[in-house]
């Protein structure tokens, strides 16, 4: 085996302001997946990781509680640990940005990053709420799109059309905190030059530390300009307040990704582990970095520059990851999808089905993967049950009946397949390292198909049954024992529990990937069989969606509302009605029933999907609409909507669209794309 690496693994922190669901569990899982098959490589991998504590959401949260923000994070914290504990995720260390460590880091970078004239101040105005007496962040402010005019839009980007812009270019803006029309007002902000290090991230980006797709994507962003960062905000701010600017505090995406450096200098404290061996610039370390690719802005861009220039190391890859869609669809609320993992777990689902799951589609790409509730039962049942369990139980009562427990030794050659298993030891690894999740569990899922047709050929519950066969049974249950065990060794990354019970039951120490090596000895002595792993009842997964639909007096109450992005969490607020119209008015708008014939992305653009909608007229129209983040364009094609016909044709960067497609949306959930009942036909007037 090759020396052993020194590595350092983090996962992107949860914000400390709402639960642990399915969809933060992808990267959760998968990153543990990689962390254990290198600690059974043999390699010193640390895997740390903390909750993301600072920010205005956090600080509302609390006041809303009427707790102090520190009691908050506190009992959020024991929260994520006892959800994560739950799924057998394994950090090394779990901790809290808000910490001395992460505020000490923080300082010395901010500090570095300024000698070099890398820091600037500046007065900005900004909107500010006169009532609750604060400076309002961009997601805090919604008003009218200056760009289409849809209504309750975000003050960074609208929903609707995909435009960006700045708060202050809102038509009629109001606070999502109080509800009061915000003012405007100057401040002195300090900002980051990420311009300056446009050179080096060029360099940076396409110097192998990002997937494909993450460079390209960089190559947009390059090619838009990079814009200086604003790195401050105003009290009152729960964060950690800049030294040499009193009343000002570090923004929350400042000392978050510094929490991954905070919660590895606490473990290093703990075991006497030297920090600048994995942070200096120098380090031989290897530094991997998982997260999800809607924050790959700030962690392949910013986090980069920040530490380079501030004389610390950057890391060696960032692995992105797509979003879950459940059943092919956006988490959902009202359909029972939007399922947290304290609720997964309640409902008395094993942990393991899940992480099965979820690295049967997983690869080293940035695809979105889909939670397929009833291919997840199929899948499960079929290949961990039905195909590895099966082995074992299939043959471990005839050794315990008839041979005491014991084994007789096995020779290497004294099968094809044992050298079959064994040889795919490299493979399987290789897989493993490329995050290739999916194909090598397919690959282990075909070495026990193989296993079970030697059982199926060399029928021991036969042979148990024959006089002199009892020797030719004792070399069949050994082989296929010693077979499982190599199985066993190859999924332990994925189930770690069940592989676990195995070790019990097969009386074998923690197994290592270079146990695929050996064989068990003669006279190996097994325990009796326990049941491993139950099938999944279809009733428990229509039990767990029940469980998570909102009830009517649930659904009345205003709730939080945690989006996919990383650090951006608000409180639901509940909006006026808009202005009145007369029914002159609205008699001016011609909605008409549409026929999407092609839905497809629209490159360069976040949140557009580009729609073909016949409306009965001689030609299609084309409308580019701000429902990306909710539906693949393979779901939407064939499907009738409501469009407004008589809308003035926009040109846009990407092309004209002319019209607008009806959805739904707010803080809870959307767009939700209006379809009509089958039986409508495209052309057709709505009225």
């Amino acid at each position: 085996m090759n020396q052993p690496r020194k590595i350092l693994v983090t996962s992107a922190l949860p914000y400390a302001n709402g639960p642990i669901h399915l969809g933060h569990l992808v990267e959760y899982i998968q990153t543990d997946i990689w962390v254990r098959f290198q600690k059974m490589r043999g390699h010193a991998c640390h895997y740390v990781c903390a909750d993301d504590t600072h920010g205005t959401p956090i600080m509302l949260r609390a006041e809303q509680e009427g707790i102090t923000p520190e009691e908050l994070i506190s009992r959020v914290k024991g929260e994520h640990e006892r959800d994560f504990k739950g799924f057998h995720i394994e950090f090394d260390n779990y901790y809290s940005t808000h910490s001395e460590e992460t505020r000490q880091l923080a300082e010395t970078i901010y500090a570095r990053l300024k000698t070099r004239g890398l820091i600037e101040s500046r007065t900005i105005e900004q909107y500010y709420d006169p009532v609750k007496a604060m400076f309002l962040p961009d997601r805090f402010i919604k008003g009218e799109c200056p760009r289409c005019h849809a209504k309750d839009q975000y003050g960074d980007s609208c929903e609707v059309c995909g435009a960006s812009y700045s708060p202050t270019d809102l038509i009629n803006p109001y606070s999502a905190v109080s509800g009061a029309r915000p003012v405007r007002k100057e401040s002195v902000h300090y900002f980051f030059k990420l311009g300056k290090c446009e050179e080096f991230l060029k360099d940076w980006t396409r110097g192998g530390a990002l997937q494909d797709e993450a460079a390209n994507k960089m190559a947009e962003w390059f090619e838009a300009g990079l814009n200086d960062w604003d790195i401050s905000r105003d009290a009152p701010y729960f964060g950690f307040e800049i030294s040499d600017a009193p009343g000002k505090f570090f923004y929350v995406w400042l000392d978050a990704p510094i929490g991954y450096m905070g919660s590895f200098k606490n473990l290093c404290d703990k075991l006497g582990l030297n920090f600048d061996d994995y942070w200096k610039q120098d380090s031989e370390a290897e530094l991997y970095h998982f997260i999800g690719k809607d924050i790959l802005y700030f962690h392949a861009l910013f986090w980069p520059a920040m530490l380079e220039h501030s004389d610390f190391r950057t890391p060696t890859k960032i692995f992105a990851h797509g979003f879950l869609t459940v059943n092919g669809e956006k988490m959902s609320k009202s359909r029972g999808t939007f399922i947290t993992a304290e609720s997964y777990l309640q409902q008395g689902l094993n942990p393991e089905w899940l992480r099965y799951y979820y690295a049967c589609k997983l690869n080293g790409s940035m695809e979105d993967i889909d939670l397929n509730l009833e291919d997840f039962v199929l899948r499960v049942n079929s290949d961990l049950v039905g195909k590895y369990v099966n082995i074992a139980s299939r043959t471990a009562g005839f050794v315990s009946k008839k041979f005491g427990g014991s084994l007789r030794a096995i020779e290497e050659m004294e099968h094809d397949l044992v050298a079959t298993l064994q040889n795919a030891s490299d493979e399987v690894s290789a897989y493993y390292e490329n995050r290739d999740y999916g194909r090598a569990l397919r690959k282990i899922m075909e070495l026990a198909d193989e296993v079970n047709y030697y059982v199926n050929d060399e029928k021991p519950w036969e042979l148990a049954k024959q006089e002199g066969e009892t020797a030719h049974l004792h070399r069949v249950c050994s082989i296929t024992l010693n077979l499982f065990r190599l199985l066993t060794i190859y999924l332990k990354p994925v189930v770690p529990g069940l592989a676990k019970q195995v070790e019990a039951f097969l009386n074998l120490p923690s197994l290592a990937f270079a146990d695929a090596k050996t064989l068990l000895p003669e006279g190996h002595r097994i325990n009796a069989y326990q049941h491993l792993l139950t099938r999944i009842d279809p009733k428990q997964i229509e039990t767990l969606v029940e469980a998570n639909k909102p009830t009517l007096q649930a659904a009345a109450q205003p709730e939080p509302h945690s989006e996919q992005r990383h650090a951006e969490h608000q409180q639901h607020t509940i909006h006026p009605v808009a202005d009145t119209i007369s029914i002159d008015d609205f008699a001016k708008i011609d909605l008409r029933v549409a026929r999407i014939v092609k839905a497809e992305h629209v490159q360069g653009a976040d949140k557009l999907l580009k729609l073909t909608l016949d409306i009965g007229e001689a030609r299609p129209r084309t409308v580019f609409a701000g429902i990306k983040s909710a539906y693949d364009p393979a779901q939407l094609e064939g499907k009738l909507t409501v469009m407004v016909a008589n809308l003035a044709p926009r040109k846009m960067k990407f092309g004209l669209s002319e019209g607008m497609v009806l959805a739904a949306s707010d803080e809870r959930g959307g767009p939700f794309v209006m379809f009509p009942d089958e039986g409508a036909q495209p052309g057709m007037r709505v009225k």
